[in-house]
């Protein structure tokens, strides 16, 4: 039962290019503070300044390290990494006198003794979503166990393979074919056989270009399978680390190797956290030029550029909960931060990054700040790499708004592959009253269409503004999506602004013709009572309420579910606020068809009649438009006083 909690919400999305190309490839090693930290809670906690990672667009794959022996990664990161289209791999580590009788006992035997361990692996991915392992033998081995080892990694690759898409299965660099504990620093003739039993090797981190270049030779036609280590703390002899990282991946980049990132969380551990977020995208920016970006290829493509985290949690442009809140699994797709220089003697720029100050949905947004120069009449800023085959039918929106006086234009641009077949039709501005942009309304728009469109072009909550835009298209390929700012008409200054993006939408319009499922089959299981502290001396008795709720929904639809408790039931909202007579009290998000309430304050039921809790389910659409309050899920738990005075 609890187990379930932890599997991640869907497998990854749809990439490009896939990561079996042979492009060289950037895997991100997170090892922090020995793992499992405010990320463990599955739904989510109140923390202040908790790590956080969004430069997703620049790395392949997500490794969780810790010195456990088998390293699960925590279901918050997988759905993060997924959404992103980066694989993620689980630790098998061993170490020490320990770690090296763990390996005698399952290695140094016959066959059935490590395809019982392998195969126990897989059932872990298999179960909970991830996507394989990474392999980190740190202690010797005798010739027994060592022999195994290469029949057990081929082994567990193969089955892996079988069970689980796209599965991985990494082999880092310790002990070498002899059974010593040997750190090589490069792929070659000691460890060669384990790099040929599986999917890929992880080097050391003291390495010279000589190393690299000896590997040449080694790797063949599979350098983009060795993943050269660079230790970002720069401990020992390294090419460089810390900000100098960028000097190692110039070297690696230049002989065709892939890149193995060890703990980028240097930048959280060791410098101010009142300054992460500047040094974070500090050190991805130096990165930018040796970090080949991949494209996301499916739709509906939605962000509010959420962070997974924030000072507090905002619904579409209302502020619901104050209060430090941090969910991995909330976390939306994130943009390509960059900052854009204009070429030549102009000097227009824009810059994107992100910021917890305001947020259109969810707790952060994406801030745009940049320049337009005389000579230009506008700058744009790509905001994401796409690959999408397009439908003959999109629609897009752009949640925006500008600070401060600024009067510049902000729009959305495409750009389109395949140009020699590529057609495009008309573009019109829904609910607009330009004559030139007119809309193309339905007689009576389905209920999907209905709610996504009703906002458009609207002055919204918080100055927040909705653009939504009809585009059609034949025989084409999306390439990019891009924020564009022009001057105000008749201004030939220079034109400085500074604009919030809330969230864009690219939506196949037949999915917006489809019924919405409901939410069915609420249950609630593993009730739990007890008698809660009274507040002061004579307050009404109230109880404390742990228990399990399960629905029954499909998932791919949705960005999530929102727990709510009926109001009028002595239920205590999300961040303590109070409830108006109608307005059910949010209790958090979950990103699989079960959320467990934990210690819920409700008043305890008089000597002659029962208490009543209802819950509510709410399905959040990835199209972000409202759910009646009809449609959702909801189950009712009735209680009463126990006959006896025995505990609850």
């Amino acid at each position: 039962m609890e187990d379930s909690f932890n599997v991640a919400l869907e497998p990854s999305e749809c990439r490009q290019p896939p990561l079996s190309s042979e492009r060289p490839r950037t895997l991100l090693c997170h090892d922090m503070m020995g793992g499992y930290l405010d990320d463990k809670f599955i739904q989510g906690v109140a923390v202040h300044n908790p790590y956080c990672f969004y430069h997703w667009q620049s790395i392949d794959i997500f490794v969780y390290f810790s010195h456990h022996t088998v390293t699960i990664p925590p279901v918050g990161w997988t759905n993060a990494a997924h959404r992103h289209g980066v694989c993620v791999l689980g630790t098998f580590i061993t170490e020490w006198k320990e770690g090296g009788r763990l390996c005698e006992a399952f290695l140094a035997g016959d066959e059935r003794s490590y395809q019982a361990v392998a195969d126990q692996l897989v059932l872990i991915a298999q179960f909970f979503r991830f996507d394989g392992w990474l392999i980190n033998i740190e202690n010797s081995l005798s010739l027994a166990a060592v022999g195994n080892m290469p029949h057990f990694l081929r082994y567990l690759t193969a089955r892996l393979h079988e069970q689980v898409p796209r599965g991985l299965v990494l082999w880092y660099d310790s002990v070498v074919s002899s059974g010593q504990l040997k750190w090589q620093d490069e792929l070659n003739q000691h460890n060669r056989v384990f790099f040929d039993s599986c999917d890929g090797f992880f080097t050391n981190y003291n390495w010279r270009e000589e190393h690299l270049e000896r590997m040449l030779g080694q790797a063949g036609q599979r350098r983009a399978d060795v993943y050269v280590g660079v230790d970002v703390f720069a401990r020992g002899k390294v090419v460089g680390g810390q900000f100098d990282t960028y000097k190692s991946l110039e070297l690696i980049r230049k002989h065709g190797f892939s890149a193995a990132l060890f703990a980028p969380g240097w930048v959280y551990e060791c410098l101010e956290k009142k300054d992460f977020f500047q040094n974070q995208d500090k050190f991805w920016a130096l990165l930018e030029r040796y970090l080949p970006t991949h494209s996301i290829c499916s739709l509906p493509f939605v962000t509010s550029f959420c962070l997974g985290m924030g000072t507090r949690r905002v619904r579409y442009g209302q502020e619901e909960a104050e209060g430090p809140w941090y969910h991995p699994s909330a976390q939306e797709i994130q943009p390509l931060f960059a900052e854009h220089r204009l070429e030549g003697a102009g000097r227009g720029w824009v810059k994107t990054h992100c910021c917890l100050a305001d947020a259109w949905n969810g707790g952060s947004s994406l801030l745009v700040r940049g320049l337009i120069p005389r000579e230009q009449d506008h700058v744009a800023v790509r905001l994401f790499s796409l690959q999408v085959p397009v439908p003959p039918q999109i629609f897009l929106s752009l949640v925006y708004k500008l600070e401060g006086a600024s009067n510049v234009g902000v729009a959305l641009e495409l750009t389109t592959g395949d140009a020699g077949s590529c057609h495009v039709g008309s573009i019109s501005t829904l609910n607009e009253t330009s004559s030139r942009h007119s809309p193309r309304p339905l007689r009576v728009p389905p209920t999907k269409l209905a709610r996504w469109v009703h906002r458009c072009s609207q002055q919204l909550r918080g100055g927040w503004v909705q653009r939504c835009y009809k585009v059609n298209l034949r025989d084409c390929l999306l390439r990019d999506l891009f924020v564009s700012f022009a001057r105000p008409p008749g201004s030939r200054e220079e034109e400085s602004f500074v604009c919030r993006l809330g969230e864009v939408q690219v939506v196949d319009a037949k999915s917006l013709l489809a019924p919405l499922p409901r939410v069915q089959a609420v249950t609630v299981s593993h009730v739990r009572w007890q008698r809660a502290t009274p507040e002061e001396e004579g307050s009404p008795a109230r109880l404390r309420l742990g228990c399990t709720l399960h629905w029954s929904y499909l998932l791919s639809p949705i960005r999530c579910f929102r727990i709510h408790c009926c109001v009028g039931t002595g239920g205590g909202a999300l961040g303590g606020g109070p409830s108006g007579p109608e307005q059910p009290a949010l209790l958090g998000l979950a990103f699989v068809n079960q959320y467990r309430i934990v210690d819920l304050v409700v008043a305890a039921a008089g000597p002659s009649g029962d208490g009543r809790v209802e819950f509510l389910v709410e399905p959040v659409p990835k199209e972000g438009f409202l759910v009646p309050r009809a449609e959702w899920g909801r189950a009712a738990l009735l209680y009463s006083m126990p006959r006896t005075d025995g505990a609850l």
